[in-house]
């Protein structure tokens, strides 16, 4: 039995940060209900695809679900809606705030159908503040929170986007334990939540985890910025066949790896024998370990780097992580055999519970649950019709 195993969720959410987010909790056992408009989520058309309506980026996070199509914008839908959130626990949108009353789906009025409903709204900005109700995507949080800034000062050539959609799938992840909080809450105290999960502050907040720094003593004027992560030789180091990516971290892993490599001088050197003095120093020690594994092949320096067990690893390109060893032997990636589709490949649940993995369900057709819900919610007559 997975944890959420008896949790129904109404998904109202769209493209990547709501339905990464619904799609973990459907992998920890809920019933996630996606409620599609017609013409379904515009990430069903983003990707590669082989089959309409069903692109590798929609499949990403919409596995596991049943997709039921809804029109919000008819009010002949307002009813279906109500005895959809009355037969659920979780609510959760992605839509802007000045939109959610028109459309009959604004926390107070969800909560009038259900006062036991989780309500989630996942957004840009909230609802207060100057940019409260302001759109957001992706590449402008990253924008605004700093992301794009430090990777400026760390290349020192211009501000760059991390290469994955890292505001989308972090705001997810902060999502997932707001729910799951927001439960545990109704559990305890038997009354629900409105839950608002602001991209903006979400990630604010995840990048200055480490790089508020200096400015976390108000009074200093010490500037923001965590070194370490901001140096500029802190990257894949070179060898002499290619790349290698190296974490001494401890004043044990430093002093063994300088023995070992016949640098008995800088072992003693202040620079390296402390953590506070290697962050002082930053630079000087990692040119001087870029200096040091320039000088063997990947291979060797993997070999002694794991008998001093200092953290080491060659670069996988992404397409060598579908054959990786230890990932072949834990059975992560997940493959099913679809009619139309054929065969599909989908990473797994990174999670175990109890020792198991939960297994990895495929991601519905446009309106392919219309009919079951429908029956469920206790409806004798579709009030929408289901895409195919």
């Amino acid at each position: 039995m997975l944890p959420l195993q008896g949790i129904r969720i109404v998904d109202l959410s769209n493209v990547v940060m709501g339905p990464y987010a619904t799609q973990l909790l459907a992998e920890y056992g809920a019933d996630v209900i996606k409620v599609e408009q017609p013409g379904g989520d515009d990430a069903r058309r983003t990707g590669d695809a082989v089959e309409p309506d069903m692109a590798s980026l929609f499949m990403g996070v919409n596995r596991g679900k049943r997709s039921f199509v809804l029109d919000l914008k008819q009010p002949s839908s307002r009813e279906t809606l109500h005895r959809l959130v009355r037969s659920a626990d979780v609510l959760v949108h992605n839509i802007r705030p000045q939109k959610l009353a028109k459309l009959g789906i604004a926390p107070d009025q969800m909560l009038a159908v259900n006062p036991m409903l989780v309500y989630a709204s996942l957004t840009g900005f909230g609802q207060t503040g100057p940019y409260g109700g302001r759109p957001a995507y992706d590449d402008v949080i990253q924008g605004m929170s700093g992301l794009a800034a430090f990777s400026h000062r760390h290349n020192g050539s211009r501000p760059f986007y991390q290469p994955t959609i890292t505001a989308d799938k972090t705001v997810g992840l902060v999502a997932v334990g707001a729910i799951l909080a927001a439960l545990l809450k109704r559990e305890r105290h038997g009354k629900g939540s409105v839950v608002e999960i602001p991209m903006f502050e979400s990630m604010v907040a995840f990048t200055l985890v480490e790089h508020m720094y200096g400015a976390t003593f108000a009074k200093s004027d010490a500037s923001m910025g965590y070194p370490r992560a901001l140096a500029p030789w802190r990257k894949p180091f070179s060898t002499l066949d290619g790349f290698i990516c190296v974490m001494p971290y401890t004043d044990k892993h430093w002093r063994e790896l300088l023995l070992a490599t016949n640098h008995s001088d800088l072992a003693q050197d202040v620079r390296f024998t402390s953590i506070a003095a290697r962050s002082e120093h930053t630079e000087f020690v990692y040119k001087t370990l870029a200096t040091i594994l320039s000088t063997h092949t990947t291979a060797h320096w993997l070999h002694l780097l794991a008998q001093l067990e200092v953290p080491a690893a060659a670069i996988n390109e992404p397409e060598a992580l579908l054959d990786d060893p230890h990932l072949k032997a834990v059975d992560f990636f997940h493959y099913t055999d679809d009619p139309k589709m054929g065969k599909l490949r989908f990473p797994g649940v990174p999670v175990l519970f109890d020792g198991v993995r939960p297994r990895v369900a495929a991601p519905p057709r446009l309106g392919e649950h219309n009919e079951e819900i429908l029956r469920e919610i206790s409806l004798s007559e579709p009030t929408t019709t289901a895409a195919t």
